[in-house]
């Protein structure tokens, strides 16, 4: 018989059979969180990779309060407000050269549904329609049913592959091998004839925080273009300064025909999220031909009060010491890192601006690794928000972490490895 859970509510990627009692949090502040029990907790993975200032930064804090008196919500659909015109303005001042319009959404997931249906709304509407997408292998875009079906087959959707749609992959880039990527995008494109190729750029999140250097990046992109394919970054994870720019797409100097930021839009604060996309991708839904009209929305679309976290999260971007901080934390994350190249009990050591990974040498690997619960206990023991993926730990904490914070995250997994390994 299966234990009887404390609490009615069912948590995300949790298996309540094995872990049922929840940390309780009270409050938040900077890089820590606080129990309620009265622990500081520190947050080295940004609550799910969200927070980027620090938790309830006064600024986006002010600027939610302000906006909270003067309208909460309105549809989206024929009306707008200035929180998401200046939102938007600001992000094509900020985003890659050559993106035009901006679609709100209100999470990771459906910022990337939206990518899905721009790019086949494209090709419909200009009279060639494609409906094929080529993924990269151990890609993760999210948990709708088209997320899904872009992002690796796995554990994550195993169950649901009845709705899932079928689609044509190329291999991760790994070091040593990444012609092999290139010249398998390049026949996918020309065999297949998707619609539109879709990766995550520089760092593939939960798939493994698998990294690869921005000139494959590059020519991914250029061998889209010339096989007139569209190219979407899904940035959801690896905007707002994780790969140490702004963005990763500015890494290799490209603009993607379609992007999506989410996640740090609002610095943490609330659920926002964005698709940007060329001109001529909307002019195809732009049309006195109702049938043309782009088909989705969510109810909180633009929500304001997200809106106003935003635009105060943007105007920290524009401070210079927003993007100092940025270049310090990758600093101090590899500097942290150094010894455990030469620390026998871990292996692919590596980091790509202020996100920091390494595998633990287990007799299993992958997500469901046995070592993973284990390691997630022990750092929860030791105040640390760590969340393992499986043998692979990562550190991607707020920019506000300072070195002690750090020195103290990295003694956790050291100690982790004595306890464990």
């Amino acid at each position: 018989m299966m234990p009887k859970t404390t609490s009615p509510i069912w948590h995300p990627f949790t298996q309540h059979a094995l872990q049922d009692e929840m940390t309780k949090v009270v409050r938040g502040d900077g890089a820590y969180l606080h129990a309620a029990d009265g622990r500081r907790i520190i947050d080295a993975i940004s609550s799910w990779w969200v927070v980027t200032h620090g938790h309830c930064h006064p600024h986006i804090v002010s600027a939610i309060q302000e906006q909270a008196g003067k309208l909460n919500q309105i549809i989206f659909a024929g009306y707008t407000h200035d929180p998401a015109e200046e939102v938007a303005s600001q992000l094509l001042e900020l985003a890659p050269r050559g993106l035009d319009h901006v679609f709100f959404s209100d999470s990771g997931s459906t910022c990337v549904e939206v990518a899905l249906k721009m790019a086949l709304g494209y090709w419909h509407n200009i009279g060639k329609p494609r409906t094929r997408f080529i993924v990269m292998q151990h890609s993760y875009h999210g948990d709708t049913v088209g997320t899904m079906s872009v992002g690796a087959r796995s554990v994550f959707n195993a169950a649901y592959e009845p709705l899932l749609f079928d689609v044509a992959s190329v291999p991760f880039p790994a070091l040593g091998h990444e012609q092999a990527t290139l010249d398998a995008l390049e026949a996918a494109c020309r065999k297949e004839k998707p619609a539109a190729f879709i990766v995550e750029p520089l760092v593939l999140g939960a798939g493994g925080m698998l990294m690869y250097p921005s000139w494959v990046l590059e020519e991914m992109k250029r061998i889209c273009e010339a096989s007139d394919v569209l190219f979407i970054a899904d940035e959801v994870m690896t905007g707002w300064g994780r790969t140490g720019t702004l963005f990763a797409c500015e890494q290799a100097d490209i603009t993607p025909d379609i992007v999506c930021y989410s996640k740090g839009l609002t610095g943490g604060s609330l659920p926002l999220a964005v698709t940007l996309c060329r001109a001529d991708i909307f002019d195809s839904h732009c049309s006195k031909d109702r049938t043309r009209t782009f088909f989705h929305s969510s109810s909180y679309t633009a929500n304001p009060i997200a809106c106003a976290a935003a635009k105060a999260n943007l105007d920290l971007w524009q401070d210079p010491e927003s993007r100092r901080r940025v270049a310090a934390l990758a600093t101090m994350q590899e500097e942290a890192i150094a010894p455990f190249h030469t620390d026998p009990r871990f292996a692919n050591v590596r980091r790509t601006g202020t996100i920091a990974a390494l595998d633990l040498k287990t007799s299993d690997a992958g997500y469901l690794a046995d070592i993973g619960p284990k390691l997630q206990q022990f750092f929860k023991d030791r105040n640390l928000l760590l969340r393992p993926l499986g043998n692979t730990i990562y550190v991607m904490p707020p920019y506000c972490v300072t070195a002690a914070d750090l020195d103290e995250i990295y003694a956790g997994i050291r100690d982790a490895a004595d306890a464990l390994s």
